[in-house]
């Protein structure tokens, strides 16, 4: 059996079988909903049912509280529905016009540019095309039909090959796969582009670009890409790690404020002892943005890292700096229950 799906303010409409997530029957219409884990893990697909009922499937509790439930919010990745429904989502775009796919790739690149991170870099094969919004990931297919998710950090224009960020995960097995046995030529395989995180360029705003740790890889894709598209607006970039080996690409995030023009970079350490020589700024990420721009309302901003940071961002920009909360777009680094395995 399957149901209607509404969408307001936009007036879209999709079908949706009652065994089929609203997130995945919306991608199978075409219609591109906020998501990233697609876990029910961190969030991003979180949306409003105004009319009608659903299965909320295996949403976490921490993630959608039964407050939220009785609120009428529902992860969409992991909701199906039980009848009809009219749901509130405003950021909602076409995806047709780039294409989800499976291939093959080949390592090309493996440098390790931190104690706990590695640059992995992968060649497309030359008989695809392979197209990708700055800011979207791949997910990596394993065998026993796991998957591991990375975003891609390099820019879409005339790309031959994608780079990836990856932190390495104790115990995992495809993150130790990557720092302790892969080596270049190895063949691997991925699906994607996936994700709803890239630039809305229909907008004029200035940007806050808010990374923690490797989150920082779609934020490089995203800036890679209005440098070579020639896109003028006022960038600031805050990238928090706990120490400065954790900044890995602190170089080049500088030297974008002299190619950029209204450019910002600003780096935050949370855990940097006193007396190590840091100059800059410390404490959380995203308290160094309010501390500078106390007043969001006329920002975008695009955030990625874990959780807890994404989490703390969006409700202290939302609640205290006046951000319009359709212009705050995440990507969450989770990771599943087996992702260790």
């Amino acid at each position: 059996m399957s149901f209607r799906v509404s969408i307001q303010p936009g007036g879209q409409q999709f079908e949706a079988a009652e065994d089929t997530t609203i997130l995945q029957a919306a991608l199978d219409a075409g219609y591109l909903l906020p998501y990233g884990c697609r876990d029910g893990a961190c969030g991003a697909c979180k949306g409003r049912i105004l009319e009608g009922s659903v299965d909320y499937g295996k949403a976490s509790p921490n993630t959608l509280t039964e407050a939220e439930k009785d609120a009428g919010l529902a992860l969409f990745c992991c909701a199906t529905p039980r009848t009809d429904l009219l749901l509130e989502c405003k950021q909602i775009t076409h995806s047709s016009d780039i294409p989800v796919k499976k291939l093959p790739c080949r390592v090309q690149r493996l440098e390790k540019v931190a104690s706990d991170v590695m640059i992995l870099e992968v060649k497309l094969p030359a008989s695809e095309k392979f197209q990708f919004r700055a800011g979207q990931y791949i997910d990596f297919l394993l065998s026993g039909n796991r998957r591991r998710s990375f975003s891609i950090a390099n820019s879409p224009h005339g790309a031959d090959h994608l780079e990836l960020h990856i932190r390495h995960i104790d115990g995992g097995a495809f993150t130790g796969q990557v720092f302790n046995q892969m080596k270049e030529k190895d063949i691997l395989r991925f699906e994607g582009p996936l994700g709803s995180f890239f630039l809305r360029e229909e907008s004029a705003k200035p940007v806050v670009l808010l990374a923690g740790g490797t989150g920082f890889a779609p934020i490089k894709s995203i800036v890679e890409h209005v440098l070579q598209a020639g896109i003028e607006r006022p960038m600031a970039l805050y990238w928090g790690a706990r120490n400065r080996d954790g900044l890995y690409l602190d170089a080049l995030a500088k030297s974008w404020e002299k190619m950029l023009a209204g450019f910002k970079y600003v780096p935050v350490l949370s855990d940097m002892p006193a007396g190590e020589g840091w100059q800059g700024r410390t404490g959380l990420v995203h308290q160094a943005v309010m501390g500078d721009l106390p007043d969001l309302s006329g920002h975008q901003v695009y955030a990625c890292g874990a959780p807890a940071m994404i989490d703390a961002a969006r409700a202290d920009f939302v609640s205290k700096c006046g951000l319009p909360e359709e212009e705050f777009f995440a990507d969450a680094f989770t990771y599943a229950a087996e992702a260790n395995t």
